[in-house]
């Protein structure tokens, strides 16, 4: 016996009212009530039909192996998961339009024509894919594609055909005739997760969800969603640029620290192995204002490139301004200027950006922030060869950062002479060996007096 119900439900977060309301009191969103079907299946007796419930097992009784990853052939999206897919892990991979999440899946499933690979596809037709998939290259062979959103037919193809990796283009696009929601809402969301990860957990399929994003940069549809997947990507970048950033947020087989830099070129995706020579700008002539700064994001370094720039305040209230770091910090590292360092600069505007279009939030980076404000500020380039690593404290102090060898390194390989550390990171790490210059600092004053004491 089925029984309907009509219910309202936030399209944010999933709190259900039995009435429509203006302000959603989980989330506090306004406007994000709509009304939905609720379908239960009830059996003659009255009682909800249940699956056979599982027995229980004593945890020294359960066979364990370690995971056979699947390795997609793209090194970047295998450090982002963690070393690779795990058979039977639900992975949900996010991102604004256009940026790039349907061409990395579609050049995933062209790269590994071994695997039995199923892309299914709700937003584009099968022409479409091919003639994408022709622009991208790779094998065409194998790769199997399918066109369709009813989830009862994609499960039912599965099964005949038994693959190894599912791609879904998009969640959103799909529904089921178990809820009575139109496709896309919440009711649909999480009915259609919750089916797919259950045939993803007894048959050991990897399954890849591309889904939608809101104007807030978070995954539409509930936060239940990123609850039931195993793994949360997020694709980022800004499309007036050429780098994408792989970033996980959730990760129950790895580590979330990790990341993986792509290149759009109208062949596709490529990968970036050295990050550091591509978001470091080449200039003939020394300007002020620029410095850089040895980062490291999860296990790899990279060295990018700040851009400050500092002028008077034309309209008496000045302006602070950051793109690719965090405002906030910026706003206490110019206290701290201010300070403890006697640099006026409240009645100027300042303006900071990251260069290549990248979000940094590595505190490693302050020094260098500084640097950049007080060369632009005194209108003086600083030396070509130099860069920066250490976390600037509110007592102007230079803290020490983790990683630092790696981070030397880094800056040794592309050929910087001197690089500006903490003091304290010194102690218990060996140098020997290196040719860069390493020059130990306790307090901002003593690096500006070292970078600035020859001009």
């Amino acid at each position: 016996m089925t029984k309907i119900k009509t219910l309202y439900v936030c399209q944010s977060c999933g709190a259900k009212y039995p009435k429509w309301v203006g302000k959603c009191n989980a989330c506090g969103e306004w406007n994000t009530i709509e009304e939905e079907k609720e379908v239960t299946q009830r059996s003659a007796t009255g009682k909800s039909e249940r699956r056979t419930p599982a027995k229980p097992h004593k945890l020294s009784d359960i066979n364990f192996e370690k995971e056979q990853r699947i390795d997609t052939k793209n090194q970047e999206f295998n450090r982002a998961l963690g070393g690779g897919l795990v058979p039977g892990a639900l992975v949900l991979i996010g991102g604004e339009p256009g940026i790039g999440k349907s061409t990395l899946m579609l050049q995933v499933a062209l790269t590994i024509p071994e695997q039995n690979l199923l892309y299914v596809s709700g937003e584009e037709s099968l022409q479409q894919i091919k003639m994408r998939a022709e622009r991208i290259g790779g094998d065409l062979s194998d790769a199997l594609i399918l066109s369709e959103t009813r989830l009862e037919n994609i499960l039912q193809i599965a099964e005949e055909i038994e693959p190894n990796i599912i791609v879904i283009d998009s969640i959103q696009t799909i529904y089921t005739e178990r809820s009575e929601s139109v496709p896309g809402s919440v009711s649909q969301i999480r009915e259609c997760a919750t089916e797919i990860m259950r045939y993803a957990k007894e048959n050991g399929v990897a399954v890849i969800l591309i889904g939608h994003i809101t104007k807030e940069g978070s995954i539409a549809g509930p936060k239940v969603l990123e609850h039931i997947v195993d793994t949360v990507l997020q694709f980022e970048g800004d499309r007036n640029y050429m780098y994408r950033i792989l970033r996980a947020s959730k990760n129950r087989f790895g580590s979330t620290s990790e990341l993986g830099i792509f290149e759009m070129q109208s062949t596709g995706l490529r990968e970036v192995t050295n990050p550091s020579e591509l978001l470091l700008s080449n200039h003939d002539e020394a300007m002020s204002g620029i410095s850089v700064s040895a980062s490291v994001e999860g296990m790899r370094p990279f060295l990018i490139e700040i851009q400050a720039l500092v002028s008077t305040a034309a309209y008496g209230t000045p302006q602070r301004a950051s793109t690719g770091f965090d405002s906030r910090r910026l706003n206490m590292l110019l206290a701290v200027l201010e300070k403890r360092a006697g640099f006026r600069l409240a009645a100027k505007d300042v303006f900071l950006n990251i260069a290549g279009g990248i979000r940094v939030d590595d505190p490693a980076i302050d020094l260098a922030v500084v640097c950049s404000v007080l060369s632009s500020d005194l209108d003086i380039a600083l030396p070509s060869d130099i860069c920066f690593a250490g976390e600037v404290g509110l007592s102007g102090e230079i803290r020490p950062v983790q990683r630092i060898e790696q981070r030397i390194k880094e800056a040794e390989k592309l050929g910087f002479k001197k690089i500006f550390i903490s003091k304290y990171n010194q102690k218990g790490v060996d140098f020997f060996g290196t040719s860069i210059k390493i020059i130990g600092a306790g307090k901002i004053s003593e690096v500006f007096r070292a970078v600035f004491r020859e001009e």
